[in-house]
């Protein structure tokens, strides 16, 4: 037996992972980002294989991802968490600032922009290794979100696409 709930004990943080569609930005909410090494600079994140950000990450062989606050927006979850760049324009009336050739989102407490060196497929999801081209801090954004703090104090759900994804 297997008890989901557990995984939602572990540590993990709440980023917008982003990449380009040719000129056009796209994004995603991510949960499974982790750094992997500190020299050289090596992060892995974790996407969905039907995720249209993932497709963009895999023609451009870089993502970048954007640290959210726990005073982020909610709206900012909800644009990039819920619906797809395939059908809207998430960094519509969202700031946000290039970086190494990756958006990233101003209103965040710092960002990473990573060059793809390697995957490893699972059923759904593809594990993506970057090493990290470029890393800042952005405004001060408080204490970094967790995902404990996005289920117990905003109580919003986990999309469907979310490596964490839980049904109810």
């Amino acid at each position: 037996m297997i008890d989901e709930m557990v995984f939602r004990n572990m540590s993990y943080g709440v980023y917008i992972v982003t990449s380009m569609e040719k000129e056009r930005p796209v994004g995603c909410v991510a949960n499974s980002i982790m750094q992997v090494t500190a020299f050289p600079a090596t992060v892995a994140v974790s996407m969905n294989h039907d995720n249209h950000t993932a497709a963009c990450m895999e023609k451009s062989g870089a993502f970048a991802y954007s640290i959210l606050g726990e005073q982020t927006d909610v709206g900012i979850i909800g644009t990039f968490g819920f619906r797809s760049a395939r059908e809207v324009d998430k960094f519509d009336g969202v700031e946000y600032e290039m970086k190494s050739g990756m958006p990233v989102l101003k209103r965040s407490c710092g960002y990473v922009v990573c060059k793809i060196i390697n995957k490893m497929e699972s059923p759904t999801h593809t594990v993506y290794l970057g090493e990290v081209i470029e890393a800042g801090s952005m405004e001060q954004c408080g204490e970094p979100m967790t995902y404990r703090y996005y289920h117990e104090v905003i109580k919003l759900k986990s999309p469907k696409n979310a490596p964490t994804y839980l049904q109810e």
